[in-house]
């Protein structure tokens, strides 16, 4: 019995390392997707901010860092305040920048 639960838990730690989100690639969803709006480096646009009149959040600040990375797909997926959801950052591609955003610190 503890052999089955032991081959269990390996199996389960394998198929989330294979499922893992790739930051890399989640930089190219990023830079097409994001980027305009969150800078290159996750700084802010300052005139896209001033146009919008919002206060956009630096990525890599604690506020932002401190999400979980399902906190930061929810933002993608249904948007926050001004900013709409992302229809083009989606499955995989949401995982994968929620990534890269978390890389950024």
């Amino acid at each position: 019995m503890r052999a089955f639960f032991t081959i269990l838990a390996l199996t389960a730690l394998s198929m989330s390392a294979a499922f893992a989100a790739d930051a890399k690639a989640g930089q190219a969803a990023y830079d097409k997707s994001c980027k305009s709006c969150h800078g290159a480096d996750g700084t802010a646009n300052a005139g896209v901010a001033k146009m919008m009149k919002v206060e956009m959040k630096d990525l890599k600040s604690p506020a932002v860092q401190s999400l979980s990375a399902a906190d930061i797909k929810k933002v993608i997926a249904e948007g926050k305040g001004k900013m709409k959801p992302i229809a083009s950052v989606t499955g995989a591609d949401a995982d994968n920048v929620a990534a890269y955003v978390k890389s950024l610190k």
